[in-house]
């Protein structure tokens, strides 16, 4: 009974665990991301390559075992099939990868809550910050769209809720939406938090609950601007320099002031002939 060698038997079983452990789960984060009730991608995973990957590795594998139960010898070209198979999958993903950004969901959700943050900071007057609705919802369309599928459809637009009289950040967010920006508002309006409801760092699907890092919520906090801040003048702008010119009091003695010689005849008169 012929045989290939063990390295190329071994060589065959690593890379059919690869391309199982890459492409199978690819495929499943792409069917959960569709169900799931919130998931932390940008767009839905793609269903399409994983399955022809994995199709294509289920024939390989097949002419692998054929290839062994005929007693084919090492020079069997079916037990190069699979090797081939990662190498080309694996250039095709690269490919792809250098026109894609790799952002998370996570990122985005924290840079659109700085975001909101910078803005409603500059809306407030004086020692308070702005608590009405009407006021800040607007800043709301200038965040773009939350990054979180809900039901595998890309969640549309961010909501706002406020509550006054808080004595802290918002620590949970049942039953709230993703994509709520909730601004808590200390007594007095001296500052308010800000929290958003999407799903904690580091988790690609579940419930909606409160952005989190490590267990602890990511918030942002508005306060006014101090009064150097809203008194410094604005990038770009240049201040004016006054010049005022030399004035001599009046009363004041003349200085004498000696000309520049440039040559004899300019320092003594000339002789009369």
């Amino acid at each position: 009974m012929k045989l290939p060698t063990y390295k190329t038997l071994l060589a065959n079983a690593a890379c059919l665990l690869t391309l199982g452990w890459l492409y199978g789960g690819d495929l499943r984060d792409a069917l959960r991301a569709r169900s799931a009730e919130v998931s932390a991608f940008l767009a839905p995973p793609p269903v399409v390559w994983p399955s022809l990957v994995l199709a294509a590795t289920a024939v390989a594998l097949g002419t692998v075992l054929w290839g062994v139960s005929r007693d084919r010898a090492e020079g069997f070209k079916g037990y190069r099939l699979l090797p081939i198979l990662l190498v080309s999958a694996l250039f095709f993903d690269l490919v792809l990868a250098e026109s894609q950004m790799p952002l998370r969901s996570e990122d985005l959700a924290a840079l659109a809550l700085s975001q909101f943050q910078e803005k409603a900071s500059a809306l407030a007057r004086g020692q308070t910050v702005p608590s009405d609705p009407a006021v800040l919802e607007p800043l709301l369309k200038e965040l773009g769209a939350p990054p979180y599928l809900v039901r595998g459809v890309p969640a549309r637009a961010w909501s706002l809720q406020v509550r006054q009289e808080c004595q802290g950040p918002v620590q949970e967010a049942p039953g709230l939406a993703v994509g709520t920006l909730i601004y808590c508002v200390a007594p007095g309006r001296g500052s308010a938090w800000v929290s958003l409801v999407g799903l904690p760092a580091g988790e690609r699907f579940g419930l909606p609950s409160v952005l989190s890092v490590e267990g602890q919520p990511h918030v942002a906090i508005v306060r006014p601007a101090l009064p150097e801040e809203r008194e410094a003048p604005e990038a770009g702008e240049e201040e004016e320099s006054i010049e005022v010119p030399f004035q001599v009091a009046p009363g004041a003695p003349t200085p004498d002031v000696a000309l520049e010689a440039t040559d004899a005849g300019a320092v003594a008169p000339a002789p009369t002939p």
